[in-house]
């Protein structure tokens, strides 16, 4: 079976056919975005949060050396922030993406981590608050995907996706609870495969299944600290996360099923995050954002 990791994989097929089906698009979220695009940027053009002395904002991404984790961490980078990326292997992808931000004006740190042991997701939170002085942006981005029917999956590769994506993705959102600046923004990555409820993929949806429930009852038990938590739900996105072990037509079938006419990119799911990092979007707190170009 093959195993897709978003944070160590790779292939010279799957790079060709993003560059295949890249193209300019509309950005496309829920109908919970509307009237956003008016919104205030997320920090100031220095990079500090509006209404705390000039404070600098500081943002922590998992699973940030490649993919959508990359994206938002070098987007949030463009935004200001100061930037946390983070990986289990890919030490070389993390220390790029770290030097883009920095090359784009903010400073950035890299940190190997695994979310699935709690005391390296608590390092990894230490290392932001001692270079930056703490965390106001939380994305817990980190996730694995093992794909085949009920009868097929084994134990180990439910054990790894239930780990990673369930355990991993509640001890960062754990330490963000304790640790997220009053004012600050937290977003699990749920999928729209919680809503597509394809073939193969029972296991790993009911994991992204769970980010819902962590966003809406997060958001509760932080209520008066003007912590906004929403759990963002990608569509098909161009990334080997999803195009590995599929063939040019069934992209192209997905392609066709989507308004816009193509696969999403990481900078899509980057934008919408950006958008609802921004200080007149508070008021969207405990959603599901489906950032999918209207596939479903």
């Amino acid at each position: 079976m093959k195993v897709t990791d978003n944070q160590n994989v790779s292939g010279t097929n799957a790079v060709s056919r993003r560059k295949l089906l890249a193209g300019a698009g509309v950005l496309a979220t829920s109908a919970a975005m509307a009237g956003l695009a008016q919104a205030q940027s997320a920090a100031t053009p220095d990079g500090t949060v509006p209404g705390t002395a000039g404070r600098p904002r500081v943002a922590l991404v998992t699973g940030s050396s490649r993919g959508i984790g990359a994206a938002t961490a070098r987007q949030l980078g463009r935004d200001g922030y100061r930037v946390v990326v983070n990986c289990v292997v890919n030490r070389d992808l993390a220390a790029q993406v770290a030097r883009e931000i920095e090359a784009s004006g903010s400073p950035a740190i890299w940190r190997q981590a695994d979310v699935r042991d709690p005391a390296a997701v608590r390092a990894l939170f230490d290392a932001g608050e001692e270079a930056f002085g703490g965390i106001d942006v939380v994305v817990a981005n980190a996730g694995v995907m093992h794909l085949a029917p009920f009868a097929d999956m084994s134990d180990e590769d439910v054990n790894h996706m239930f780990d990673v994506n369930i355990l991993g993705s509640f001890h960062t959102l754990r330490e963000a609870a304790r640790r997220v600046r009053d004012g600050g923004r937290i977003f699990p990555l749920s999928s729209t495969i919680t809503r597509f409820r394809t073939e193969t993929y029972g296991p790993y949806a009911a994991s992204k299944m769970a980010q819902e429930l962590y966003a809406t009852v997060l958001a509760k038990e932080l209520a008066g600290r003007n912590i906004s938590v929403n759990a963002i739900a990608p569509g098909v996105v161009n990334t080997t996360l999803f195009t590995d072990g599929k063939t040019e037509a069934e992209l192209a079938g997905f392609v066709k099923r989507t308004p816009h006419g193509r696969l999403g990119e990481p900078n899509d799911i980057a934008n919408v995050i950006s958008l609802l990092c921004s200080g007149g979007a508070s008021w969207v707190n405990g959603q599901v954002v489906y950032a999918n170009g209207g596939i479903a």
